[in-house]
């Protein structure tokens, strides 16, 4: 099943408290994480342990293992993260490249991004847990970030 689809059946995702801040972050599968860290930090990373998302933005961990032996940062991962930098030209869904900027100025033409996106999904053309760093779909980033406008 890939992050975009929804089912009833669908196991709960676990969470655990990040080691940095405390806040509670989400699993994600190790493939986010060899997708989207730089060479440097994949070399270090232990593939046996399980890997969390902290998507607290005054936080400077992206990831840490769920026995809190690793962790990783900003600077780890190939592409900035839309929770931790507020940067216009950072994507907000990262597999269509809408940017702050960009939906900025879709929304500001009454283009409707979410629905582009959306048919995108449901085309089967995303590939979330590999492009976005929370490892699962955009969409919600996507609606909260165009409401904020």
């Amino acid at each position: 099943m890939d992050c975009c689809t929804t089912s009833a059946n669908s196991a709960v995702t676990a969470t655990t408290e990040c080691p940095s801040c405390g806040e509670k972050g989400k699993n994600v599968q190790l493939i986010t994480l060899k997708s989207l860290l730089k060479a440097s930090a994949l070399e270090a990373i232990e593939p046996e342990n399980s890997f969390v998302f902290c998507s607290n933005p005054e936080c400077s961990v992206v990831y840490f293992s769920g026995n809190h032996l690793q962790t990783f940062v900003e600077n780890d991962l190939k592409v900035p993260v839309f929770q931790k930098n507020q940067g216009t030209d950072v994507p907000v869904c990262y597999c269509f490249d809408w940017t702050r900027e960009r939906l900025i100025k879709a929304v500001d033409t009454d283009k409707k991004p979410a629905d582009q996106i959306k048919a995108h999904v449901q085309a089967g053309r995303c590939g979330c847990e590999v492009n976005n760093p929370q490892g699962a779909c955009c969409l919600g980033n996507v609606n909260s970030f165009v409401r904020g406008l």
